[in-house]
């Protein structure tokens, strides 16, 4: 069956026409995901929605069973963010649509195309505390892009069609569709080419020549000008354009957490990514910079550290899609809503040579005196070190999934990354949990890639149930832990300015042994797996996994002392970095 093709502004060219059919709403839910292409859906069954896949068992589209909602959730996010295209993830209702909250608000902040479907309590239900009855769609209304309860089956396919339209258009996001039993049971007429029109979201107007003309200007008045590349260029597509944009005005590049990969980092303008823990280079060019161009990227405040005093002494120009995040955590002194890709293009018609060579001389300094560094310990092993082995045998082509906590920071410190969509990371919302179902995801989208899921035991321990889904479905994900027996980031912070009073973050067993014993588990699970506690065997023990076919865990025990450095203390200036 052919699948919908999309133009440029989000709406669709509709397959050949087909004769209209009656069928159950379930049926024409799943016959309308063909349509739209979709291969893989995240789901996992229940009361509510037996009828999808009962209609699923009769569709060409893989369904692949997590073990926990909120894995699917991951999943589908993770699926997403490696392949651009959007992410599918099913529920049923009560705990199984709530189950999925957490995955989809690590969508929403992060702007993931994902569009979920959750079958309802009956509608003449709806409202009177039916079992498994929750308002989901008010509870998911503060995390998604848009949200809607359909009451007719007539409606689900002209839903469906617009809920991806809208996850894809224009500032991406979570789109959640919500299916009352009966609607899904109700017969219908379906026929996918007789849909209305959908409606069109309100996008930037084309790029005007003028602006253009003004930034340029901004760009030839400056003498330390510096860009920040955010998410947005990567959702965009635009990352040939950044290169060109950089390299031919000579102008250094940051990224923020969700830009890595925008601009080759081996690229000797990349200044790596600013932040709480980016690169002591970048957070000072960001700042001693009198021109900031910041492309596609929202202000956050990991990003920024105190917003008041951010890059004080620049004129900011801001470019994003989303006209709402023109001024709402730092003021621009040129604000542009327009698609990224299309404004660097125009800038890229007439390029020229800023001239900066004093400042990129400063620059180099910086780079020189300040990068991302670690003390090796004979004997001991490094979550650091681990990271630069990885990224070392692994090769630039490989995928990097890290939960959230120190293994995250130091996968994005120690890790080089030269493309887009290599670096997939909860940003905005920082989920534990994130890393092993997103790399499932990731690994179904490209199942060429090598796809390395990099986590702390901590995180890990969160949807360690995912075991079971990469072992069912064969999903050949790499595992690394970073296994230093404790919440390594939350101890960090307890050590910085708690005097090291640990505060239920050490997770230890008496006697301090390792626990639990996590390649165990995944022998339990049939996926093999290898204990590493010394820096000696870390090589070795990388290339068994990565020769080993199928999935394969590695268990790297680390130190827990050491910190994440670079840091700025949260709601201070890259003046109060902590380096030691």
């Amino acid at each position: 069956m052919e699948a919908i093709q999309y133009d440029n502004d989000g709406s669709f060219r509709p397959a050949e026409p087909a004769p209209a059919r009656l069928m159950k709403g379930a049926e024409i839910a799943v016959r309308t995901l063909e349509q739209l292409g979709v291969e893989t859906v995240f789901a996992y069954p229940g009361g509510s929605a037996i009828e999808f896949h009962q209609a699923l068992a009769d569709s060409s589209i893989r369904v692949v069973l997590p073990r926990h909602e909120q894995g699917g959730a991951f999943a589908a996010n993770g699926y997403a963010r490696a392949s651009g295209r959007v992410g599918v993830c099913m529920a049923t209702s009560g705990p199984g649509a709530t189950n999925l909250l957490t995955g989809v608000a690590d969508a929403y902040m992060d702007s993931i195309p994902m569009v979920i479907i959750t079958g309802q309590v009956e509608s003449g239900l709806i409202g009177k505390n039916a079992f498994q009855e929750t308002d989901i769609i008010g509870m998911s209304r503060p995390i998604v892009k848009h949200s809607r309860l359909v009451l007719h089956a007539g409606e689900i396919a002209p839903v469906l069609v617009e809920a991806f339209r809208l996850a894809r258009c224009g500032r991406p996001g979570p789109v959640w569709i919500d299916i009352p039993k009966d609607i899904q049971q109700q017969i219908s007429a379906f026929r996918f080419d007789d849909h209305p029109e959908p409606r069109r979201e309100k996008l930037p107007p084309p790029v005007a020549a003028e602006r253009i003309a003004e930034i340029r200007e901004a760009i030839r008045r400056s003498e330390r000008p510096c860009i920040v590349a955010g998410g947005g260029v990567i959702a965009a597509g635009a990352s040939e354009e950044l290169f060109r944009f950089a390299d031919s005005y000579r102008i250094p590049v940051a990224t923020t957490l969700m830009g890595i990969g925008s601009f080759p980092e081996t690229h000797p303008l990349s200044l790596k990514w600013l932040g709480m823990h980016g690169s002591y280079y970048a957070n000072y060019a960001v700042n001693e910079c009198d021109l900031l161009l910041v492309l596609g990227a929202r202000f956050a405040d990991r990003s920024t550290g105190r917003a008041d005093r951010f890059a004080e002494h620049a004129f900011i120009v801001h470019i994003d899609i989303d006209e709402s995040e023109i001024n709402k955590n730092v003021r621009a002194g040129l604000g542009l809503a327009a698609d990224v890709k299309e404004a660097l293009a125009l800038l890229n018609r007439e390029p020229f040579d800023t001239g900066c060579g004093a400042w990129l001389e400063t620059i180099a300094g910086w780079k020189r005196e300040q990068p991302f560094r670690y003390r090796r310990e004979p004997g001991r092993l490094k979550g650091q070190q681990v990271v630069e082995a990885l990224s070392r045998l692994c090769g630039e082509e490989a995928i990097f999934v890290p939960g959230v906590g120190q293994h995250q920071m130091w996968t994005a410190q120690f890790g080089t990354y030269t493309r887009p969509r290599r670096l997939l990371t909860s940003g905005g919302l920082g989920a534990m949990g994130f890393g092993l179902p997103a790399a499932v995801g990731a690994k179904l989208a490209l199942p060429e890639a090598t796809v390395v899921n990099i986590d702390g035991d901590g995180s890990f321990q969160m949807n360690i149930q995912e075991l079971g889904t990469v072992s069912t479905e064969g999903i050949g994900i790499k595992m690394v832990i970073l296994n230093n027996q404790h919440l390594g980031m939350v101890a960090q912070l307890e050590d910085r300015f708690f005097g090291s009073r640990r505060g239920n973050t050490d997770l230890r067993v008496g006697g301090g042994r390792p626990f639990p014993d996590f390649v165990g588990i995944a022998r339990s699970y049939g996926i093999p797996g290898r204990d590493v506690y010394d820096a000696a065997e870390l090589e070795d023990a990388i290339r068994e996994m990565l020769e080993t076919p199928g999935p394969f865990l590695l268990d790297c025990h680390t130190v827990y002392q050491d910190h994440v450095l670079p840091m700025i203390p949260g709601g201070k200036t890259c003046r109060d970095i902590m380096t030691e």
